[in-house]
């Protein structure tokens, strides 16, 4: 078994009347590609937040590497970097793809501007987008967005390799693009995963089926703010769990209830 790399353990977090995780247990190992599926509002996107040190918990515990958080990420070092692809890419329109990119050097590194340009233009290269540096996210497509958006989360900096990812957070990213993108996004996550410069473990939110299947090794099912179901991805199609049953399906008929 892979050590653990990130650990939750009895994780809550409320908005509002609405409590979206219930005490939640939940452990990413080194290496491994984990899935967080779920029907929508399930808390999915809020635990990669809370992961990321972007949002507290009102409740429980968090490790990374075997030492508890305490706070937020401006409150003090993780042991390991921790990266998260937002669901529309986030980009800065009055920048550059190149600005983007090395946003994190531009403003926390003492690199000259062309050693900058080359770590991008290497980061590039590797999401499949060499040469567009001097564009702006107005002129790209949805799924070229998206991957700069990936260059930019696996940005490493030579002066402070703790600022360096070695776990990635993706946050729905095939939603809104077509079958193909997708493919090409799906690809490119498995591809980074292995690439030397690319990132070893993550976990992903989607409610995409391709995106599930092709991406995860292992998967973690929320409902009503608790962990409904665990496994491993092949286990999808022979589980008799009617929660995923019905979720693989579509069904309207079974224990998820559906808002009306």
């Amino acid at each position: 078994m892979a050590e653990p790399i990130i650990e939750l353990k009895g994780v809550s977090k409320t908005f509002g009347n609405n409590k979206v995780l219930d005490e939640v247990d939940l452990t990413i190992y080194q290496g491994e590609a984990l899935g967080i599926i779920g029907p929508s509002g399930t808390g999915k996107s809020t635990i990669l937040r809370i992961i990321a040190g972007l949002l507290a918990p009102d409740a429980g515990e968090i490790y990374i590497r075997g030492e508890r958080r305490e706070g937020l990420i401006e409150d003090g070092e993780n042991p390991v970097g921790i990266g998260l692809v937002f669901q529309q890419a986030a980009l800065f329109d009055s920048l550059t793809v190149e600005e983007n990119v090395g946003f994190l050097l531009y403003q926390h590194s003492k690199l000259s501007r062309q050693r900058i340009r080359e770590l991008v233009e290497e980061k590039l290269e590797m999401v499949g987008l060499p040469g567009i540096g001097d564009r702006y996210p107005a002129e790209l497509s949805g799924g070229m967005r998206k991957r700069v958006s990936f260059a930019r989360a696996i940005m490493s900096n030579p002066d402070n390799p703790k600022d360096n990812a070695e776990v990635l957070l993706y946050d729905e990213p095939t939603a809104g693009l077509d079958p193909i993108a997708s493919t090409i996004i799906e690809d490119l996550i498995r591809d980074l995963k292995a690439k030397t410069g690319g990132c070893s473990t993550y976990a992903i939110v989607t409610h995409q089926d391709s995106t599930i299947r092709r991406t995860s090794d292992r998967i973690v099912f929320l409902y009503q703010g608790k962990v409904k179901w665990e496994g491993a991805v092949d286990d999808i199609d022979i589980t008799d769990d009617p929660i995923m049953r019905q979720f693989f399906s579509g069904s309207v008929e079974g224990p998820i209830q559906i808002a009306s």
